[in-house]
């Protein structure tokens, strides 16, 4: 399952939002769910098969914890979407009102002197 797939669902997203604050024992993350804890335990399997979640064993318990690297494909199709802040039509406004500011400047150094 990709980061994208693993998204789509809004219970894996609430864990990842919550997981996102800290690491959390799984079951921590089923108190909080009107969901079973063997479901919750699903949902974090798949989260972990998309490289959205690392589980460590600690004793006879599992710790869930984020990895935000895995996020990266989701991040970089979102900043896809984005228009560039900088298109060409600003830069050409920019270079104009730099020149206008430099002519600006030095009609008025001319006055002063004169």
């Amino acid at each position: 399952m990709d980061a994208f797939a693993a998204l789509a669902d809004p219970v894996r997203r609430e864990l990842l939002v919550e997981l996102a604050a800290g690491p959390a024992r799984v079951v921590d993350l089923a108190d909080a769910r009107p969901i079973s804890r063997p479901a919750v335990s699903r949902h974090l399997r798949l989260l972990a098969e998309a490289g959205l979640v690392v589980a460590e064993d600690r004793g006879r318990e599992r710790h869930y914890a984020l990895r935000r690297d895995g996020l990266r494909p989701v991040a970089a199709y979102l900043a896809g979407l984005r228009p560039s802040p900088l298109t060409a039509n600003a830069l050409d406004a920019l270079d104009t009102e730099v020149r206008r500011a430099t002519r600006d400047r030095r009609t008025s150094s001319k006055k002063e002197t004169a």
